[in-house]
């Protein structure tokens, strides 16, 4: 049987297409895309032998952030294109059409990632010597599979040790189109503590919170408080972070060689 096929309603040759066309083409991709589109992926959508005029897309993706301004969604533009998002004053509603738990992470995943963030390249012994204490193994491989941080390189050091940097997915999860628009560390001293525990859908400036306040724990004390973060690890989602054994001092370098193993 033969297939039927919508025709396209181009514009007849020599003309342009009309803006509100493009408009509504570049509106209704982001809707039905599953991941942010960069310009390029938009332009593609349109054939060669009917191009969106110049400048047109640009000028729809402002026209559609513009008339999103009073609505509960925003178009966004993160490190992967643009995109279609819920506005934070209305989240808490919108994300009761979400059953399962929040995944919550330890104080010391929050300080691990906003360290790979800030100071992208580092190693596991940098971060380890920053914060005082050893880094789970285990906390490394959750943020991996996460997504949130990659390998980007090996330190020109004997044992050539990893370099750890964020990525893509982790700028766009917290609404961030570069590194560039994390909030300077400056700003972060005025901000209150944190609760224990956290889910991870919150504002850049609040994981960055995070990261600041390890100055503020001994690392003493630091074993105790993860294990308050962990009253209710039974019911937390299996891809938190969640130690199987407490952080030692990173002086301890037989239980790092053992950690290390």
């Amino acid at each position: 049987m033969e297939s039927i096929e919508t025709p396209i309603p181009f514009a007849d040759e020599g003309d342009t297409l009309p803006a509100d066309l493009v408009r509504r083409i570049v509106e209704a991709a982001l809707l039905a895309a599953p991941q942010p589109l960069t310009v390029p992926q938009l332009a593609a959508l349109f054939p060669d032998d009917a191009p969106a005029p110049t400048g047109t897309i640009q000028k729809a993706l402002e026209a559609l952030r513009e008339a999103s301004a009073d609505r509960g969604v925003e178009l966004v533009e993160v490190a992967s294109g643009y995109r279609y998002q819920v506005r934070a004053d209305v989240h808490p509603w919108v994300a009761r059409l979400w059953t399962e738990r929040q995944t919550k992470y330890t104080r010391a995943t929050l300080e691990t990632l906003a360290l790979i963030a800030y100071r992208q390249p580092i190693t596991r012994g940098e971060i380890e010597q920053i914060r005082g204490v050893a880094v789970n193994a285990n906390m490394i491989k959750a943020l991996e599979e996460r997504e949130w941080i990659r390998v980007v390189g090996h330190r020109d050091v004997p044992g050539r040790p990893e370099l750890f940097g964020t990525t893509k997915s982790f700028l766009d999860y917290f609404g961030l189109k570069s590194l560039d628009q994390l909030p300077p560390l400056a700003e972060l001293k005025d901000i209150p503590d944190l609760e224990p525990q956290l889910p991870f859908d919150v504002d850049p400036a609040v994981v960055a919170n995070a990261a600041m306040a390890m100055g503020e724990v001994p690392a003493n004390d630091e074993a105790d408080y993860d294990d308050a973060t962990n009253d209710d690890d039974n019911d937390a989602d299996p891809g938190a972070d969640l130690p199987d054994e407490p952080e030692e001092p990173a002086g301890d370098t037989a239980r790092l060689e053992r950690q290390d193993d």
